[in-house]
């Protein structure tokens, strides 16, 4: 499934001032990152990917509609899958970009790699 372009482009439209935004493909979906950090992704299987501070996961998780990221079977801290049906509202959208927003803008930059 390919990510959803109308929700990428709401994504993109709160984001979209953001010092260092840049876009990616990345995980199946179209990802937003700052300073090189993902922020929040819409996700190429519905809904966002989101990366928040670890330490939010148990709370976020009590949310409807959201749970821990899997990969390879693992369920991992600090990876939010958001199902669209949890999106649906501009304000409720806004509110999860906000969490992944302020961890990217907590990590530090990450250097660009140079391409050979």
């Amino acid at each position: 499934m390919a990510y959803d372009v109308e929700l990428a482009d709401r994504i993109r439209a709160i984001v979209q001032a953001e010092p260092g935004l840049t876009e990616q493909r990345m995980f199946g979906g179209l990802a937003f990152l700052i300073g090189g950090n993902m922020a929040v992704s819409a996700s190429g299987q519905g809904g966002l990917l989101l990366r928040i501070a670890p330490a939010e996961t148990e709370s976020l998780i009590s949310e409807p509609h959201v749970r821990r990221f899997e990969m390879r079977g693992r369920e991992m801290d600090g990876w939010l899958r958001v199902d669209a049906k949890a999106v649906e509202s501009d304000d409720d959208l806004r509110s999860w970009v906000r969490h992944g927003v302020t961890y990217a803008r907590s990590l530090p930059p990450k250097k660009p790699t140079r391409k050979r």
